[in-house]
């Protein structure tokens, strides 16, 4: 895996960060609670980040990303931004 094509929500606390896997995992749209509570810029898009690289990322959000699988939902994973659930959409 070269590059991962991924969206994710960003929140301040942990607990946040579960109410929105929760609300995911849960039958909401992941772009609609992205839009709702995401503290990123990304979340005004769905959170999608689009296409990265290793190297592109903090290491935390890369190792999650890269250990990922196409639409697996992961998360919460620790950053020195906040707390992230990491929605895979593609890897190449």
């Amino acid at each position: 895996m070269k590059r991962v094509n991924a969206s994710h929500i960003l929140v301040k606390t942990e607990e946040s960060a579960r109410v929105a896997l929760y609300d995911v995992k849960n039958g909401k749209k992941f772009e609609e609670v992205a839009k709702s509570v995401s503290i990123c810029p990304s979340g005004k898009k769905g959170g999608n980040l689009g296409w990265f690289g290793k190297g592109q990322m903090v290491k935390e959000f890369e190792t999650a990303c890269f250990n990922g699988k196409k639409g697996e939902i992961i998360g919460p994973v620790k950053t020195q931004f906040g707390f992230h659930i990491i929605k895979i959409e593609d890897s190449e």
